[in-house]
């Protein structure tokens, strides 16, 4: 037997349907707005009331190497930035960075990983909004130093023939400061993502951006480092920046230290604990 339901709705027109499956989409939403804007609003008291997190990768990387952390710090309520570190010249990447920060209301932390430390420690120096430094694996030079003098004998990139470990593009020689250097893909498996399965390996030599020779080469500038606290997450099994070296620029800028047993790649093979220092450094600032 037909239900008076079906009869009824064998009369109506489908154009009748539609108006009475939108206005039931409509008292649904109504319902729910209030609760919505009640948890929205929520959320973004305890964002404004902690410092904007701002994260600058290194070499042969894009801002998505930060992805794993930036999903445990939106998980506690941060706002989360991740530049694109132009990688041509310190000054230059520095500027740009600079300009960012400028635009970030509010305090910020700064993070880096690699040689986007010496890109931080010479775009915020001066800056007050700029209340910590954090420098995962990274970069943190004096005035007048350089990347790849830093990095030292003991780095598995400091070999006697660069071509190597390294592509040129273009791959005239001799290369100039403006030759792109790209690491090969054995670099990559055995020294840079030590850490990382097999597969994702592959994606990061796949990936990577190129650095500009001209960009690790060129000396640093005042350090921020010397006004502004900082906080060094130290690589154990680092093979790019030895741990030795990476110690050294710690105790130097007097950074708070804290170590880890993971290879140059940290910030991908232990987001957590990345995440956790960044944090540690943000409830820091604000006491």
């Amino acid at each position: 037997m037909t239900s008076p339901f079906a009869l009824a709705a064998a009369h109506l027109s489908k154009r009748h349907l539609l108006a009475i499956a939108f206005a039931i989409a409509l008292i649904v939403v109504a319902s729910l707005g209030p609760a919505q804007s009640v948890m929205s609003s929520k959320a973004e008291r305890v964002s404004a009331a902690k410092p904007t997190i701002v994260l600058v990768h290194g070499a042969w990387a894009d801002a998505s190497s930060w992805t794993r952390v930036i999903q445990r710090l939106h998980a506690d309520g941060y706002q989360v930035r991740a530049l694109a570190n132009p990688l041509r010249t310190l000054s230059g990447d520095a500027a740009y960075v600079r300009g960012f920060l400028e635009t970030v209301p509010g305090p910020v932390i700064l993070v880096a990983h690699s040689y986007g430390g010496a890109v931080i420690t010479n775009a915020a120096t001066g800056l007050p909004n700029v209340r910590a430094l954090v420098y995962i694996n990274a970069f943190a030079p004096d005035e007048g130093e350089d990347a790849t003098s830093l990095a030292g004998p003991d780095s598995a990139l400091s070999v006697p023939d660069p071509t190597s470990v390294f592509d040129l593009v273009p791959p005239t020689l001799p290369p100039t400061a403006t030759t792109d250097l790209y690491l090969k893909r054995s670099t990559v498996f055995k020294s840079f993502a030590t850490g990382l399965s097999a597969k994702e390996k592959a994606v990061v030599w796949a990936t990577q951006r190129g650095a500009a020779i001209g960009a690790l080469g060129e000396p640093s500038g005042v350090p921020a480092w010397k006004t502004t606290p900082s906080w060094y997450l130290l690589g154990l099994e680092d093979l790019i920046i030895p741990r030795s070296v990476q110690k050294a620029m710690a105790v130097r800028a007097g950074s708070t230290i804290v170590k880890y047993g993971a290879g140059h790649l940290g910030l991908m093979t232990a987001p957590g604990t990345v995440a956790r220092v960044i944090e540690r450094a943000a409830a820091a600032s604000v006491h």
